[in-house]
């Protein structure tokens, strides 16, 4: 079933090698840099219906979540002023959908994306500080596809997945805001395959931050007067050392348990592993494990389970990666933070079909702070 499609051009410049005469500071070398935004998909709701009339059913109603937080690390390599090439990991988020149908049934179904990504960048500077760039690339993502079926709605293949190259471009506007230090605002297209044999678009809008390494303030230099204008001599004021600045980075993941239930499933591990595979080379403190479960049971009962849950992760990391105890932090804090929207699961009486609403209440937060 298709989840995201084509939506629209994304206008792109291409950005030519052009003499100017901001173009004469020496921007070679190597960067590093982090950026956040909001993703976009569009879902594609004929597509949905026309699957589901294929199988007997009517769909009723259509709800979605098209937009996310997505993020990307890179880091890459300036040769001048109007070129660099730049790769990196990307993140775009996570988007669903839940299907009503007649006769009675629910399909909700959500895909998550991530991947890695190279990029030519070309760039032109528009004043000293201001330049503008555009990219074009390669992105190897994964998409990791979830259905579930309620009521008559019955799924199977409820977790496809798939890995594949596909392009991407966008384009931007860089500021410097020290020698070393430059802001980024960005608007970038990845080009997808949905796990389910369709190929759609990914938008990212994003802000973030250059580092480049080996940088100095440029030299400016003042005329000399004629030797009887000269009262005495000036010594040229030494540059500022420019300290290196951390670049902090937060990594998330979260693992799902079924109804009453404290056992990390099969796909949840593949997840977790996906996970503490990026903490190599990172330099972190505390791994945070935070176990959470639905609004079902009582406040006793539940903090219980979601301790339990929060243990269960922490031992399968603590066996998969080596990871000392002691900097890993297991809590739980029952169903007090739900990720269900109010008014989405409605009702009290515990039923399969409420506790299924409730699923993705029932999980474990993994997340830690470190720096690169």
């Amino acid at each position: 079933m298709k989840l995201v499609k084509v939506s629209g051009t994304l206008g792109f410049v291409a950005l030519m090698s052009l003499a100017s005469p901001f173009a004469n500071a020496d921007n070679s070398g190597w960067y590093i840099g982090a950026n956040v935004g909001q993703s976009r998909a569009d879902i594609d709701d004929q597509r949905i219906k026309n699957d589901l009339q294929r199988q007997g059913f009517t769909a009723t109603s259509i709800t979605e979540n098209e937009q996310d937080f997505g993020y990307k690390l890179f880091g890459g390599y300036q040769f001048n002023q109007y070129f660099a090439l730049e790769g990196g990991y990307f993140d775009l988020g996570k988007f669903d959908f839940t299907a009503n149908t007649f006769p009675v049934g629910t399909l909700k179904g959500d895909i998550k994306l991530r991947g890695l990504n190279v990029d030519a960048v070309g760039l032109i500077p528009f004043t000293a500080k201001l330049s503008g760039f555009g990219r074009v690339g390669l992105n190897y993502a994964e998409a990791r596809d979830t259905f579930r079926g309620s009521g008559l709605v019955h799924v199977t293949n409820p977790n496809p997945r798939e890995k594949a190259f596909n392009y991407k471009f966008g384009l931007g506007l860089q500021y410097a805001l020290t020698p070393s230090l430059a802001a980024r605002l960005e608007a970038e297209r990845y080009r997808i395959n949905d796990a389910v044999g369709n190929e759609g678009d990914i938008d990212l809008i994003s802000v973030g931050l250059l580092y480049r390494f080996n940088q100095k303030a440029p030299i400016v230099y003042t005329p000399v007067r004629e030797p009887e204008q000269i009262l005495a001599p000036l010594p040229a004021p030494a540059p500022a050392p420019v300290m290196p600045l951390p670049t902090k980075i937060t990594l998330s993941a979260d693992s799902k348990f079924d109804f009453d239930k404290a056992t990390v499933r099969p796909e949840d591990k593949r997840e977790i592993d996906t996970f503490t595979s990026q903490l190599s080379g990172l330099a972190f403190d505390t791994v945070q494990v935070t176990g959470h479960t639905d609004r079902i049971g009582t406040h006793e009962y539940n903090m219980n389970l979601s301790s339990r849950r929060a243990d269960a992760v922490k031992g399968y990391i603590i066996g998969s990666t080596g990871i000392p105890s002691n900097k890993i932090n297991a809590q739980g804090v029952d169903g007090a933070y739900p990720v269900t929207k109010p008014g989405e699961c409605q009702g009290n009486k515990v039923t399969p079909r409420l506790i299924n609403c409730l699923q993705p209440d029932r999980r474990v937060e993994i997340e830690v702070v470190g720096t690169k």
